[in-house]
């Protein structure tokens, strides 16, 4: 997803008024092909990786890792190709909307797009922490009932969902609308006529939360596992390793999904229980630019948390810590050596043990 609305001379007076959204659309249209340039390049980086990983792996329970992680990484670059081949040519036709789009048929596929895409990588996460977690926490099942046709039919499955959820309302007679900063499609969020305006809204949030949820589940069963297998050194280091980087990449990209998308999915409940104004709705706009970065930081995760730069940032603060404890050593020594040195060479003081009593007293005392 690539929205980055404004205002412009579109933009309402009130709107303008109660929301600091409304920028110019030369500033707005120079933000969308910057997000949409670093998308493509970051996503083309990331599937390049796992395309080279996914020729070298040798066991079955990474090679469906990998292929949940590239079609992952396929499905944000085709959102960024498509939804913002969308945005470029809504601002290139100064989001005259009646005059390019008098059915609305572009706005229908905008605002399918921008659901399936929304839907489709937290589906993908979601079955990712699931896949893992089955394949930790029963790893004989997973190699013996769990086939490849068995991971295909998922993958597929993960595509249609949301593809069937972003045409229904085109089906159900409740297209989507223009919303409020002219420059992208959504749902009807605006005085709904019937429960069907309000219903539509509330299931794609409800299945992205699901999704959120069933992720944040899995990857915890997942991550107890492996450090109750790590302590009790059930399995060896080199099994564990791979199941750390992947649990790590998991971790990261339901982060990244959480923080980007739970925003606008509470967002979009919250109006639908609520009668919405023209402002509230606007206020959209800035939770789906956040959703925006999800699909340009999820490819970073595979780039970043790879075995070999994990272990490379392993040894790096290894090495500093290493350092840093060598010098404390040497300081704490250097410190006592010094106190001892300077108890030694004060004199001491107070009673008869200090300088020795001349004759003279000592005939005195006696």
């Amino acid at each position: 997803m690539l929205v980055n609305g404004s205002a412009g001379s579109p933009c309402r007076a009130e709107v303008r008024a109660l929301n600091t959204t409304c920028s110019s659309p030369e500033l707005s249209a120079k933000a969308s092909v910057i997000s949409m340039s670093v998308g493509i390049m970051s996503n083309g980086l990331a599937l390049f990786i796992l395309l080279k990983s996914y020729r070298q792996v040798h066991t079955k329970t990474r090679a469906s890792f990998l292929l949940f992680a590239s079609s992952l990484v396929i499905t944000d670059l085709l959102g960024h190709l498509i939804i913002g081949g969308f945005v470029l040519f809504v601002y290139s036709s100064q989001k005259e909307w009646d005059v390019f789009d008098p059915h609305r048929i572009l706005c229908s596929m905008f605002g399918a797009c921008m659901v399936f895409f929304g839907l489709s990588p937290l589906f993908l996460g979601s079955l990712m922490a699931v896949e893992r977690c089955i394949g930790v926490t029963r790893p004989l099942f997973h190699s013996t009932a769990v086939a490849a046709h068995h991971m295909r039919r998922l993958l597929g499955l993960s595509w249609l969902l949301p593809a069937l959820v972003a045409v229904l309302p085109v089906l159900l007679r409740r297209p989507y609308r223009v919303q409020s900063s002219r420059s992208w499609c959504f749902f009807h969020m605006e005085r709904p006529l019937d429960w069907l305006d309000v219903l539509l809204p509330l299931l794609f949030s409800g299945l992205g939360l699901l999704a959120l949820l069933l992720s944040i589940i899995c990857n915890a069963l997942t991550s107890c596992a492996l450090l109750q297998s790590r302590l009790k050194r059930r399995h060896l280091f080199r099994t564990t390793s791979y199941h750390l980087e992947m649990i790590c990449q998991l971790l990261a990209i339901m982060m990244v999904s959480c923080v980007c998308w739970g925003p606008l999915l509470l967002r979009v409940i919250t109006l639908s229980f609520r009668s919405r104004q023209e402002a509230e709705t606007h206020s959209l706009l800035m939770t789906v630019r956040m959703a925006t970065w999800n699909q340009i930081l999820d490819p970073w995760v595979y780039i970043l948390l790879r075995k070999a730069v994990l272990r490379k940032l392993y040894m790096l603060v290894h090495r500093v810590w290493r350092v840093r404890s060598v010098e404390l050593r040497l300081w704490q020594s250097s410190m006592q050596r010094s106190s001892v040195d300077t108890s030694r060479s004060q004199p001491s003081t107070g009673g008869f043990r200090g300088t020795p009593l001349s004759d003279t007293a000592i005939k005195s005392i006696s």
